[in-house]
This record gives structure tokens, sequence and C-alpha cells, in this order.
């Protein structure tokens, strides 16, 4: 098995780079972040390869450039608090930890939730917390935040998401009415009561579920 070091630099150069990842601090992120120890262990061969993986629970570890299109769509600096919907095994948490000053995120399986965290600790990332929750209703005491992403398609975009963000903050979230409709929208906080929406293109993801998105009976 080739060395995870050297494994990562190739998913950077032939997986993100090459398809129009250019932001230096997130192509730096993903060649640090160690995506082998968020994948079941009968898994870790795979760890790097061009698609998602499943955790469990019907969830799935993103594809690696789904994983680094969304994290430059948020436009992230160095210094600011980020929350993420869908921890999922704690990857994506770990690549937006490698920029932001603080990562908060949120899953709704418990025994992903408490896997998630043990992992990332192991990993070294002292600057992500995890919650067990409704994602769709964000993270109030820990609000506002500079950036949201939410790694789950959603049929709306949630409102307590929306007003979770910060003056000049950036939801990342995938929206449609089914899963093989679903657009990648970033919507920019830009007054109180104003938001700039764009669509970043189509997308698949597996549903998100809350009180703001899917209900389990969909």
């Amino acid at each position: 098995m080739i060395k995870p070091k050297n494994a990562r630099r190739r998913m950077v150069d032939e997986q993100i780079r090459a398809r129009g990842v250019g932001d230096p601090k997130v192509l730096e992120a993903m060649s640090r972040a160690p995506r082998e120890r968020f994948v079941p262990s009968d898994l870790q061969e795979s760890a790097y390869d061009d698609n998602p993986l499943p955790i469990g629970h019907g969830q799935t570890i993103s594809q690696p450039f789904i994983v680094a299109l969304m994290v430059e769509a948020l436009e992230l600096q160095p210094g600011e608090r980020v929350l993420e919907v869908g921890t999922g095994s704690g990857y994506a948490a770990a690549v937006l930890a490698e920029i932001a000053d603080a990562v908060f995120t949120i899953e709704r399986h418990g025994e992903l939730a408490t896997r998630a965290r043990r992992d990332l600790i192991a990993a070294g990332y002292e600057n992500v917390s995890v919650m067990e929750g409704d994602g769709t209703l964000g993270w109030p005491e820990a609000a506002p935040f500079d950036a949201i992403l939410v790694s789950a398609g959603s049929p709306v975009v949630p409102e307590s998401l929306k007003r979770q963000l910060a003056i000049g903050g950036r939801l990342v979230i995938p929206v449609g009415p089914e899963t093989l409709a679903q657009h990648l929208l970033r919507i920019t906080r830009t007054g109180l009561e104003s938001f700039q929406l764009e669509d970043l293109g189509a997308v698949r993801f597996v549903r998100l579920i809350g009180a703001e998105g899917w209900s389990d009976a969909d």
C-alpha cells in the first residue's frame, strides 16, 4: 500500500488541483488531513480513491474532490469560525480545522458523532467540537459563524442556518427537491435581512434529515 502522505499528494495533484480547485489554503489542508483515519478499517486502502465510501447508517465519506470543492466555495480564512452540518466520519471537519480557528460540527447519528469525536481527537484536532443533534437547527449557542458547510442535501435552505451567519458569512449547501436534482448553493449574508445567492452547479448528496430539512418519513 502506498504511504498515506504520498497518497494524499497524489490525490491533491490528480483529483483536486487538476480539476480546478486552486485555493492554496484548501490544497494544503487536503494534503495534511489524514483521510485514512476517517474511513472504516477494511476500506483504508481505498481512502484516497476518487469516490465516496460507506461509513454506516446509510452515510458516506464524500469524494475528496467534492470536499475540496465545497471547502473552497466557503472562501474560508484563517481565524474564522465555521459550522459543519453532517459530521459523518469527521473528515471534512478535519479539513476545515486545518484552515479555520474553530470548527463546530453536528451529526444526528449518535454512533457516528461518537466515532468522529474520537477520531478527530486521535488525529490531533483540538479545535473541533462535535455535537449530536439536528443540524438543520444549527448551533445557536456558538453562533454567529463566518461560514457554514452542509454536507447533505436539503429540500430548502434552513432558515435557522441563514440566521446564524455573521454579516459577510457564507453558507454552502446542496438544495433540491430530490437526491438526483440538487444544486450546490452559496448564500452570503450581506445585511441583517439581506442575502446573496449563487448556484455553483449540480451535485448529489444523501438527504439532510431534520426539522428544517427532510423528514424521516420522506
